[in-house]
């Protein structure tokens, strides 16, 4: 055995983690569980978390790595899992926004050979077992299944053997360590329950502790505290003990005390609190807090000074099967350092915040919790902010705790994790654990992580141990490099630069000294990815491979030495490096245009410029180029250079804006421009679309310099805004450009500006006159543009009337301005009048009237003679005005007459009546003249649209509706008014209803008889107004027989309405025959089948359907002899019929009448007996004198009929009893067949179902295998109605739960045919003298519920129920 180290040096190489310099936690939480006096939630919101400085330097290593070798490895995150696949470096790599969140490679996850060498070694050479657990302080130890304890040093060196075989067949393996807090102790537990305590300086056994837990339970778990003389332990019985160490008089014992008893509920997980050595006099290690996991809840207990539980927090609806995972962590929270609890079962992790308040007692505040995807069987902390889980599929989740963000995924495959499975079920002992405990303990693997000072180490059932740590900065980059990751490495540079990355270590807190560190990194990565890419250009293809090529590249590092402030790395050094590739020069150039128009790049260097414009201009880019230039620095342009070719390739914003910026010269933009826009505009030539976007342009640009806004990007210096105004106005006033002609006219610019557009100049001014009503020069412009305007409009052919319009609104618009100080003649607004109006111009009338109309709405009323514009508006028939005018003057009635002589908005009177008489705002005076004013023009008005008429009648009209009826003259007019009256009061919501109701629907039906009748049918089907007498007189009148029959029957004169169906069929027939009659001589053959058949249905066809569909809607309440009164006469009028064509050649019509015989006659067979039909047949003088063969069609017919509906009878009767056959078999097999139980226990109370030793008690088990006490189903009331116990029809409790509560067995979906078809119901007793237990069938009953029941009564009555042919 070697000898131990020196405890010094076993602590030398580790390093103590510094809490207070970890990045702050965001602590937004809520829900609050109470302990003693809780702090309220305004306390809890009120404070603030310390600002602390989120990077530090951590030296997290406690393992010498220089006895790694070369046989140790790293393993890649699964995010980077393909680095090692060649075809993945010639992927599309897309820039990526610097905001991404790339995190690389976190944790780094090492094979410890040393280590897992010299445990194969020790089971060879000593036999030692396999591993079972692990613990790391600053040593490693590992317990193997022979029951030895192997305690390894920093440097992976073996120190000390501790027990042996006579141990491991005494104890059985090692299932729990511990070391505390000096390394001076450790403590194992063993899978018989025994527990050892050894000295880590000599490797003696201290204490062997026996009697700490009840005999026959595996430990579970052992843990030393703060206080090196107390630990706890938890066995496989659920429970946890209290060791207190003692030594007296040089004999040392050990005290036990219970914390918690399995028998409330098996506790599988406890964690006391361990403060680091820097936090040894924080203020809550005076409690030594414990936390317990159950299979139910959390427990936080204080052992000191007095045991007390601090809080009990139940779990969230889980997988059974889920471990519960506890972890202590110090936290620097809220300006302080406090411990959190991190706790989860299944896939939550909830975190629990531990204060100590002043009044001594300890708060635990629920904070927010993690939500995850996979069912988590391990939890670490790895440091203040990031947390290690591992989930049942080895997958291990690095996750930091503010963000909720999972940093990287890790497979532990190849890992392989030891699972205490044997232990949880105590298979040492005799596997004397519960079912819940044994389920749980599939996936515990506890004893297989331990976690300490930012470093893990896990161990492998392959016989090894692994280390887990958090890679610092330059690591994680590097991991990125060296898998050629350039883009996703500058994206977490970025993270390192600005403070936003998580999990990092190795980075100075100061923030500049942080970002000039990271800063040198980032230069070296985009010197490098430029050198890669230049490399991996593909020299051969086509082009657009290559241009793809530095698509995925050049951008980047544009982007990153923007973002680094690294102007002069970009254009001297990457630059330099691109231009040996024409192909990657050109990209670079173009990629510049995007960081140009943000505006993040506005100072490029000569060469670059140079080669800028050249590029652009061979490539024909000039619109990028232009953008590009009005975003620029001018004092970067060679302005020479590029005014000439703004020039030459008509980029007008470019020249403007170096005219502007680099000049201060403003007029010149605009000579130039008039003087490319001004001939083409004054000789009147058809504007091009570059013309039009040039002259829009040129309007813009005038705005911008009269507002004191440069074009076309931000705002003229302030000492030049009004220098720049008064050139402009200068500019627009001269009498002559600079290159004249004899034939200019005067005034040029303002020339071209009307003709060009108008509305747009006039706005221009109108923005401009609203900026200087202070500025006494700016006034004197603003009078002498409008002299100018006047004098070049009024007057002038080449304006039109719109134009002229527009001046004159404009300067109303100036005039009625409180503060204006315009002047403008007003004989000027008079001559404008009088040519808006003139009566004998009838060209553009719409356009002038909509040109004086919106001259008056702005305020030029004011400006005219009221009595001299009424007479002209008048004589221009300009409706709309006078409706304006007419509105100012309240003459609302005179409006009405407007839109009736307005040939175009005549059909929008019907809206301004109705609006104006249902708004407020009018008097009622107001109104009533309206109202008369409507009335006058009663006849127009329903010419015009009587629907809406009708609307507004129902609205405001009720009551005068005699009188408008009285005034239409026109006989259809008021067909056509009362048609839509009255429909639209049918489907009116209001309240309101006609007068004289009943007289205005007959009235209607009057006129309906001369103008529709064949609407009649419809109207008094959908209509109950009218009367029924009334109506009847009305339909005689005009001899509307279908009409007049429908209201008999509705009067329930059955047989009156019958002989009117009956008349129009025996004239249809009549003059059917007639016509065949004159067409027999000679010219029979003129008649055509189709034509023939055609007017079979338009006539006779309809005729005889309805009547058969009359006589079938009454029989119903008739008796044998009523129903023959109407079928037997209207089989006597069918074959008196065929009698009349008889002698007649048609055979065509012949065979029709025969064919609508046989419909009546299968018709009425379903009301009138067979024999009485054949009866009236051969009763009949056309077939009573003849031969059979002349009746054999009918009574093959009829026969043929029978024969169908017997098959349908006998084939409806066999599929019925094979349908109850099937059903009452199925019940029997129901019935007669055993049941299974799926469990020995009560689904309602979960107790065995022979929880009553000492008497007997009924259960009840349902076809669905669940069981149950009689007594729980009672309590559950789960029976379907009142009865007797033994014949109460129960339902199963858990299955009507989980599909809707309370609802019974019919509302199981997805039920086999006979599930809920047998319920048997036992009872089971126990003999006196403790015979075994033995099962008495009392009865077995089959039950149908309600639906089976409804269904089976519905079965019965169609089967013994008498059928009916239809």
């Amino acid at each position: 055995m070697s000898q131990s180290p020196d405890s010094r040096s076993l602590l030398s190489g580790s390093s103590q983690l510094n809490l207070m310099e970890v990045e702050s936690i965001d602590d937004k939480e809520f829900d609050i569980p109470q302990v003693d006096t809780p702090p309220t939630l305004e306390s809890i919101l009120s404070q603030m978390e310390e600002e602390e400085d989120p990077f530090v330097l951590e030296d997290t290593c406690i393992l010498n790595t220089d006895n790694m070798d070369a046989q140790s490895y790293d393993t890649s995150s699964l995010a980077s899992s393909d680095s090692g696949d060649p075809a993945h470096l010639k992927r599309k790599r897309r820039p990526l926004d610097p905001n991404t969140a790339v995190h690389g490679s976190v944790l780094r996850l090492s094979l410890l050979k040393g280590i897992s060498a010299q445990i194969v070694a020790a089971a060879d050479k000593v036999d030692a077992g396999l591993p079972t657990a692990i613990a790391m302080s600053g040593v490693i130890a590992v317990g193997t299944s022979h029951g030895l304890a192997l305690v390894f040093d920093t440097n992976q060196a073996l120190r000390l053997c501790l027990g042996s075989k006579t141990t491991g067949a005494e104890f059985g393996a090692v299932s729990a360590l511990s070391i505390n807090h000096d390394c001076s102790r450790l403590l194992c537990g063993f899978a018989k329950g025994q527990i050892t305590m050894w000295d880590l300086a000599n490797g003696k056994l201290l204490r062997t502790i026996t009697d700490a837990h009840p005999p026959g339970t595996a430990i579970l778990h052992v843990k030393f505290t703060d206080d090196p003389t107390l630990a706890v332990c938890n066995d496989s019985g659920g429970s946890v003990f209290e060791l207190t160490f003692r030594r007296v008089m040089g004999m040392r014992s050990c005290d036990s005390r219970c914390l918690f008893s399995g028998s409330k509920g098996e506790v599988c997980c406890i964690e006391p609190l361990r403060t680091p050595p820097d936090l040894r006099d924080h203020p809550i290690t005076c409690y030594s807090l414990l936390a317990m996991a159950s299979l139910t809840k959390i427990l936080i207990i204080g052992l000191k000074p007095t045991l007390n539980v601090w809080m009990t927090l139940p779990y969230t609806k889980s997988d059974p099967s889920s471990v519960p995972q506890l972890a202590w962590q110090f936290v620097p929270v809220q300006k302080m350092v406090n411990p959190i609890l991190a706790f989860c079962k299944g896939d939550s992790v909830h975190f629990l915040l531990v204060k100590k308040e002043e009044t001594g007692t300890i708060h635990v505040i629920k904070q927010r919790q993690l939500q995850l995807s996979c069912d988590i069987i391990s939890l670490n902390w790895i440091n203040s902010c990031t947390l290690v889980l591992v989930d049942s599929h080895e997958k291990l989740h690095v996750v930091d705790r503010a963000s909720q963000e999972v940093l990287e995924m890790l497979d532990l495959e190849q890992v392989q994790l030891v699972y205490n499975s044997r232990h949880f079920k105590s298979l040492a002992t005799g596997g004397n654990v519960s079912q819940a405990l044994a389920l749980v303990g599939e996936k515990a693997c506890y004893q297989s992580l331990s976690s300490y000072a930012g470093q893990i180490v896990c161990l492998g059932t392959k016989v090894s141990a692994h280390i887990m740590s958090i890679r610092n900065w330059k690591e994680r980059l590097d991991c990125l490099l060296k898998q050629e990751h350039f883009t996703e490495a500058l994206s977490l540079g970025w993270s390192f630069h600005e403070g936003t990355a998580k999990a990092v270590v190795g980075l100075h807190g100061d923030s500049q000294k942080r970002k000039a560190v990271i800063s040198g990194k980032m230069v070296e990565i985009l010197l490098q990815f430029t050198e890669y890419a230049l490399k991996k250009c593909p020299e051969q293809g086509k082009l657009q491979v290559m241009e793809q090529h530095f698509q995925d590249v050049v951008p980047v590092l544009v982007d990153y030495c923007l973002l680094l402030q690294k102007a002069d790395l970009l254009f001297n050094q990457l630059y330099s490096r691109l231009l040996e590739n024409m192909v990657a020069k050109g990209v670079f150039l173009e990629s510049l245009e995007l960081y140009i128009i943000a505006n993040r790049l506005g100072h490029i260097t000569t060469p670059v410029m140079k080669d800028l414009l050249a590029h652009y201009h061979d490539n024909g880019m000039m619109d990028s180029l232009e953008r590009c230039i009005v975003h620029l620095d001018v004092t970067s342009l060679d302005i020479q250079q590029v005014v000439q070719v703004c020039w030459n390739n008509q980029l007008y914003d470019a020249v403007i804006y170096i005219f502007n910026r680099g000049m201060n010269d403003y007029i010149t933009p605009m000579e130039k421009l008039f003087s490319v826009i001004g001939p083409r505009v004054r000789e009147g030539r058809s504007l091009t679309g570059d013309d039009v976007v040039m002259g829009n342009k040129l309007l813009v640009y005038i705005s911008c310099c009269l507002a004191g806004r440069a074009y076309p990007i931000g705002d003229i210096p302030e000492d030049l805004v009004v220098q720049v105004k008064y050139q402009v106005f200068e500019f627009l006033i001269r009498l002559h450009s600079g290159d004249s002609s004899q034939k200019e006219e005067v005034f040029p610019f303002i020339h071209t500006l009307l003709h060009f557009d108008t509305r747009e100049f006039l706005n221009v001014l109108a923005m401009t006159f609203d900026d200087v009503q202070n500025d006494k020069q700016a006034l004197e412009y603003q009078q002498r543009i409008v002299d100018i305007l006047l004098q070049v409009m009024v007057d002038n052919p080449d304006f039109t009337p719109s134009q002229v319009g527009g001046l004159f609104t404009f300067l109303a618009r100036q005039l009625a301005k409180p503060n204006n100080t315009l002047f403008v003649n007003r004989n000027l607004f008079d001559q404008v009048l009088e040519f808006l109006c003139c009566p004998d111009d009838d060209s553009r009338h719409t356009e002038r009237q909509q040109v004086l109309l919106e001259l008056l709405q702005v305020g030029g009323v004011v400006q005219f003679n009221e009595e001299r514009l009424f007479m002209l508006v008048e004589k221009a028939k300009f409706y709309q005005i006078c409706e304006f005018l007419y509105e100012k003057k309240h003459l609302y009635e005179w409006i009405v007459d407007c839109y009736l002589q307005d040939p175009l908005r005549k059909s929008e009177i019907f809206s301004y009546i109705h609006n104006l008489m249902s708004m407020p705002g009018y008097s009622s005076e107001e109104k009533l003249k309206v109202k008369q004013k409507v009335l006058q023009h009663m006849q127009e008005l329903v010419s015009l649209d009587p629907c809406k008429l009708a609307d507004l009648v129902m609205w405001h009209f009720t009551e005068e509706v005699q009188s408008i009826i009285s005034k239409l003259q026109d006989d259809h007019l008021l067909f056509q008014f009362l048609r839509c009256l009255l429909h639209s009061q049918e489907g009116s919501q209001s309240a309101s209803h006609l007068p004289l109701e009943s007289e205005l629907y007959e009235l209607l039906l009057d006129l309906m008889c001369r103008f529709e009748p064949q609407e009649l049918l419809k109207f008094l089907h959908t209509s109950q107004h009218y009367r029924l007498e009334e109506a009847i007189q009305i339909t005689e009148k005009y001899h509307c027989n279908e009409a007049k029959a429908f209201l008999l029957e509705k009067k329930g004169d059955i047989h009156g309405a019958f002989a009117g169906l009956l008349q129009t069929l025996k004239e249809r027939l009549d003059i059917l025959t007639a016509e065949i009659s004159c067409d027999v001589g000679g010219e029979a053959e003129r008649w055509d089948e189709e034509e023939v058949d055609g007017d079979f249905t338009l006539t006779v066809k309809s005729s005889l359907n309805q009547m058969i569909v009359f006589c079938q809607r009454n029989c119903q309440n008739l008796d044998q002899e009523q129903r023959k009164d109407l079928w037997f006469p209207l089989l006597d009028t069918m074959m008196a019929s065929q009698k009349e064509v008889r002698g007649l050649s048609d055979k065509c019509i012949s065979d029709g009448l025969k064919e609508m015989t046989l419909k009546v006659l299968n018709c009425m067979s379903s009301f009138i007996s067979l024999p009485a039909i054949i009866q009236q047949i051969l009763q009949d003088p056309v077939y009573g004198r003849g031969k059979l063969a002349e009746i054999q069609g009918l009574i093959l017919g009829m026969l043929d009929t029978f024969t169908y509906e017997q098959t349908l009878l006998e084939t409806t009767t066999s599929l019925l009893n094979h349908d109850l056959h099937w059903s009452l078999a199925h019940l029997r097999s129901a019935v007669t067949r055993g049941l299974h139980p799926q469990q020995d226990c009560c689904n309602i109370c979960l107790q065995h179902y022979k929880r009553k030793q000492d008497a007997s008690e009924k259960i009840i088990v349902f076809s669905c295998g669940h069981l149950y006490h009689l007594q729980c189903l009672q309590q559950k009331d789960c029976g379907w109605g009142l009865a007797s116990e033994l014949q109460q029809p129960w339902r199963c409790y858990k299955c009507s739960s989980s599909h809707g509560g309370r609802g019974g067995a019919s509302s199981e979906p997805n039920r086999s045919h006979s599930a809920s078809l047998a319920q048997t119901r036992f009872s089971s007793g126990h003999h006196e003298k403790g015979a075994e237990t033995h099962r008495k069938k009392v009865f077995a009953v089959a039950t149908l519920d309600v639906q089976q029941e409804l269904s089976w009564d519905h079965l019965r009555g169609l089967y013994r129920g008498p059928s009916r042919k239809n």
